[in-house]
């Protein structure tokens, strides 16, 4: 299962893994074991696939196959969850702490970077496109192509006071 450049598949799920890849468009949407076949599960279980940079128990980063720039790569949670909503605050907190290892090590990699974007996309409206939890962690590039330009406009205080109070009686409802 692996070799020394990363890629790992289980011989006997080659076959069924290379006729039911997804691809990039592969969608589970709820947080129970998922029906459909989940890329990222069949990844994170070693059935499918992946040219893969780092994994414990809890967590699997690998390569990006549609990547934004060279080295883009995602770190999922082996246990299915579509979204922040579905993950529990250890292995949320394992997820971030590994982006965070997979940040710097792309800026110590002969990749030589010169930024990382971290990217959340929750939810649909979000631009999630595989129903899988998943960080991505980007390394920027000058002149890389990508932009990130929302149109912002300025948010009146009241209505910044009145965001702030709704948000802080959605944390006292969740302790």
């Amino acid at each position: 299962m692996g070799g020394s450049d990363g890629r790992r598949m289980t011989p006997a799920k080659e076959d069924a893994a290379a006729s039911s890849d997804m691809g990039h468009d592969a969608m589970t949407r709820h947080a129970e074991p998922p029906s459909e076949v989940c890329l990222f599960c069949a990844i994170a279980a070693g059935e499918a696939e992946a040219s893969v940079v780092h994994e414990d128990t809890t967590v699997v980063a690998f390569m990006d196959r549609y990547p934004v720039t060279p080295g883009h790569l995602l770190v999922v949670p082996r246990r299915h969850a579509v979204g922040l909503e579905d993950l529990d605050g250890t292995t949320s907190a394992h997820v971030w702490s590994v982006g965070h290892d997979m940040a710097r090590a792309l800026r110590r990699s002969s990749m030589r970077c010169e930024g990382i974007n971290i990217l959340l996309c929750d939810g649909e409206v979000a631009f999630q496109s595989v129903f899988h939890f998943h960080l991505h962690v980007i390394p920027r590039y000058a002149g890389d192509g990508w932009t990130i330009e929302p149109d912002t406009k300025e948010r009146d205080r009241s209505l910044l006071d009145s965001d702030a109070h709704a948000i802080k009686e959605a944390i006292a409802s969740t302790r």
